[in-house]
């Protein structure tokens, strides 16, 4: 029984003869009258000496019960430690219209029923439901991760990974034998084991080379897992991550796991992310309008709050062209530092004696939204929350608990604590004139224990999830940005429920030129959040033009978090004049392809967004440090219509002048322009300026 899944540039191919569906083909289109079973045949591996008499398939499950020689999709037992090898037969299954393919398969023996649903849009996707088909036994589930083969030509691996404010950083390695895994046990995320993974054949690059790529779309815990088994076959497989007894399906309960979302391209890095951005475009919800501008307060006061600060504060912010004015740390309880009054959802009557009414009131006076940070899933000790219920916090009885920050998990799974944070959540955004709300989430979970005991990850995920929309149906006019110590909660999961992401609590230009590229493999610029900060970075101490910090902040959703205030006249001139050359070209940006170009050397790189009709274009030589050669290569521009002629010109960013690198005789169309054929600039390219490091050269490319 062989179903193909047909999408533009992708096929899938699902033999569900094997129990747990098989995919036998998942790469390049191949046509509507292609024979399946030819292909399958075509495809028949020989059984080599000292192997068992039939080569065991690489399901969305693979199973040691059929002799899967690597890592097993399912683990698990029942009492006794029965149960724990299962091997699934076929027993039913739906084609819908839309694409959808529901796959039955159950075990008898072990009393389990296994359900995949698979469809193929923009994406593949694929999720997973085990059933608990015994009427009196439960079952302890460890693992039930999503497996995708990978052909023989797979041979090199990209995974992320990064820190606190150095977050989602490629890497590359050879994938020839041997395995790959990671796991996260944050609670979160996290900044450091990022749920994406790409395979390619060998060399691939941004526009050349076979390319999968798979990302798991949850915000808790979970394992990534590539492996190269030792007869030649290759896989990914991605799913949760649990505790020790975490997961434990009593009679007829199931579990679902979180989607697993897949994305193709023939030709490169930059084709294959527009999967994850076309899928997530194609969201009900994902945003349409244009992303307003918008100042956080946090960089320019920190908790040194008042009405009469933060109204010279919005005064300064709407007159540079800031449309959202967004309200950081420290309007409520006692909250005047970080260490006390997370989870008393209040406004201060000590920093605003008169309530939040009439800041919003000035706000919304000037023409700007007005956004507010929270952070419900954390209590402080020294909270009035915590002093009233102890037994609300995330954490195993009889230990003391390890603080983060100065603050505890406050666990949503107790419906009380929900209730709690749902109705304050609820007043707060009914009372204020509120458009939009930072959520923000800066510690990990450690041993962090539910009600009855067992490890609550899991749990608390889900209680987020429901939380969010639950404010969501109440308000849904609120927007709501995902934050967590900056990038550790980005995945398309919390963006079903949110329509930012900040990216990285690094606001330093040179810092951010790798975060955000790294961003970009599956998440698109409008919901990307990307900061002008101030001259002298807060976290590295670096000082950067504000020409360079404003190309950098461009291909986002752009903010500003620099204490606008205390501006220069020429500054605020300057700042003025990037937010409006980022109006210019907003609807394209947050619309349109990102495009990313492979670098030449180290000392370089090039990025920007191509209009889908590829009509216009914007594109960002950066240079990031010196460089060896005197000269820089040219820059060669793929992907752009090859036979329309486009009109290049520099785009005069604030204070440009000063990034012009120290040479007798710079390029003439930098100041002139030119025009030249999409097929010139794939195949020879435009010869990029001398330029300063930690400087950028912005470009404007439209069709004639």
């Amino acid at each position: 029984m062989l179903i193909h899944l047909s999408g533009a540039h992708t096929s899938v191919m699902i033999d569900l003869s094997t129990g747990a569906p098989t995919i036998r083909h998942w790469g390049a289109a191949l046509g509507p009258d292609t024979d399946l079973d030819a292909v399958v045949a075509a495809a028949t591996r020989p059984i080599a000496h000292g192997m068992l008499d039939v080569e065991p398939v690489i399901s969305l499950v693979p199973e040691h019960g059929n002799g899967f020689p690597g890592r097993p999709g399912l683990a698990g037992h029942r009492r006794g430690g029965t149960a724990w090898a299962p091997r699934f037969t076929y027993e039913s299954h739906a084609l819908f219209d839309d694409g959808l393919l529901i796959a039955v398969a159950v075990d008898t023996v072990a009393q389990l029923r296994l359900t995949s649903f698979i469809s193929l849009g923009e994406v593949l996707t694929v999720q997973l439901t085990l059933t608990n088909l015994s009427e009196s036994d439960r079952y302890l589930l460890d693992q039930l991760s999503i497996t995708l083969p990978l052909p023989g030509h797979a041979r090199e691996l990209m995974q992320f990974t990064g820190r606190w404010t150095r977050e989602l950083h490629p890497y590359r390695m050879p994938f020839e034998r041997g395995s790959y895994g990671a796991e996260n046990r944050r609670g979160r995320t996290s900044h450091e084991h990022v749920p994406l993974l790409f395979a390619g054949a060998q060399g691939f690059g941004e526009w050349q080379g076979e390319v999968w790529g798979a990302h798991l779309a949850w915000s808790g815990n979970h394992q990534s897992w590539a492996e190269v088994l030792p007869d030649g076959r290759r896989y990914l497989q991605l799913g949760e991550l649990f505790h020790p007894g975490e997961m434990s399906l009593e009679p007829n309960e199931s579990y679902t796991t979180p989607e697993l979302i897949a994305t193709f391209a023939p030709g490169g890095l930059t084709p294959a992310s527009w999967g994850f951005h076309r899928s997530l475009r194609a969201r009900a919800g994902h945003p349409n309008t244009p992303r307003p501008v918008l100042l956080n307060t946090w960089e320019a006061v920190y908790f040194d709050q008042s009405t009469e600060r933060l109204i010279e504060l919005a005064d300064s912010a709407a007159a540079v062209g800031i449309e959202r004015f967004v309200l950081d740390d420290g309007w409520f309880g006692s909250r005047r530092d970080d260490h006390r009054g997370l989870g008393d959802w209040w406004v201060s009557p000590e920093v605003y004696p008169e309530g939040l009414t009439p800041l919003i009131e000035h706000v919304r006076g000037l023409g700007m939204e007005f956004g507010i940070w929270v952070e419900p899933e954390m209590v402080n000790p020294d909270s009035d929350l915590y002093r009233s219920h102890p037994d609300w916090a995330l954490a195993t009885a009889g230990y003391e608990p390890v603080l983060g920050r100065h603050q505890l998990v406050l666990n949503l799974a107790h419906p009380d604590a929900y209730a709690h944070i749902l109705a304050a959540l609820d007043a707060l955004l009914r009372d204020h004139d509120i458009a939009y709300v930072k959520w923000d989430m800066n510690r990990d979970h450690v041993q962090g224990s539910g009600t009855d005991g067992a490890a609550g990850t899991h749990a608390q995920t889900l209680a987020l999830y429901r939380l969010l929309d639950d404010l969501q149906a109440r308000h849904p006019t609120v927007e709501i940005e995902s934050c967590s110590s900056g990038g550790a909660r980005i995945d398309h999961e919390m963006l079903r429920r949110t329509r930012r992401v900040w990216t990285s609590d690094c606001n330093d230009a040179l810092e951010r030129q790798t975060i955000q590229r790294g961003a970009s493999m599956f998440v698109p610029p409008e919901v990307m959040g990307a900061h002008i900060g101030p001259t002298r970075s807060h976290t590295t101490a670096r000082r950067h033009s504000l020409s360079f910090r404003a190309a950098t902040a461009l291909f986002g959703h752009l903010g500003v978090e620099w204490n606008v205030m205390e501006l220069s006249k020429a500054e605020r001139a300057g700042l003025a004049e990037a937010i409006a050359i980022h109006k210019r070209f907003r609807s394209l940006l947050h619309s349109g392809d990102t495009v990313r170009f492979d670098p030449t050397n180290n000392a370089s790189h090039a990025h920007g967004v191509y209009s889908t009709d590829r009509s216009e274009a914007v594109v960002a030589f950066v240079q990031l440090q010196t460089d060896m050669a005197l000269t820089p290569q040219p820059l060669r521009l793929p992907g752009l219509d090859p036979a329309k002629m486009y009109r290049i010109e520099r785009v005069a960013l604030p204070d440009d002048k000063a990034e012009r690198g120290p040479a007798r005789a710079q390029p003439q169309w930098l100041r002139d322009g030119i025009t030249l054929s999409g097929r010139q600039l794939a195949i020879t390219g435009l010869q990029m300026p001398v330029m300063n490091p930690e400087s950028a050269l912005l470009l404007h490319l439209r069709a004639t």
